[in-house]
């Protein structure tokens, strides 16, 4: 090899490993979410104690659809529609007592995120403005997860914030609901 092209490609790996700097950090690393089985389920379809369950925790509400997940060992209905005009979703979890409702979820805009959580996210990932945000109650503890979504990234948040009494904390593993 001639000793001007080699120069070059040592010259070019250089400077290729000068753009890498190992001290800034890295977005902390989200585990990623498990496989879930997905059955879209009609509203007619939707089992007579899931319906019954979602009507008693958002009396009103509007069943337009639902979906059964599987994953874990755990089956969840994911039961859709609206209350008031609002798009609405409620997750709710069998049990060996019955369905239970774990989550009840809704899209926010980004700047209705209370100011903690968006300086939670800045602080994690600077310069990210999610384009969907869901706001999840955890119908057992009230705490809400704020599930933060990047263009072209759809199917899984790419953060999930954390709100509970006080506290706001950015989660480095997927919520289990």
């Amino acid at each position: 090899m001639p000793r001007a092209l080699s120069l070059s490609i040592l010259a070019a790996g250089v400077i290729a490993l000068g753009g890498c700097n190992p001290a800034e950090p890295d977005a902390p690393e989200k585990a990623a979410a498990p496989a879930t089985a997905i059955t879209p389920t009609a509203a007619a379809d939707i089992p007579e104690a899931v319906r019954t369950v979602a009507l008693a925790a958002r009396p009103g509400m509007v069943i337009a659809e639902a979906e059964l997940k599987e994953r874990e060992g755990r089956r969840y209905y994911d039961v859709e529609g609206t209350l008031n005009g609002a798009g609405i979703e409620l997750d709710l979890l069998e049990t060996p007592g019955g369905w239970q409702v774990v989550e009840i979820q809704r899209d926010i805009p980004w700047s209705a995120a209370p100011a903690a959580v968006r300086a939670a996210a800045e602080g994690s990932r600077s310069g990210f403005t999610p384009v969907r945000v869901i706001e999840s109650t955890q119908a057992e503890d009230g705490a809400v997860i704020y599930e933060l979504f990047a263009d072209g990234q759809p199917a899984t948040p790419v953060l999930e914030v954390r709100a509970a009494n006080g506290r706001t904390d950015v989660l480095t593993e997927a919520w289990p609901h």
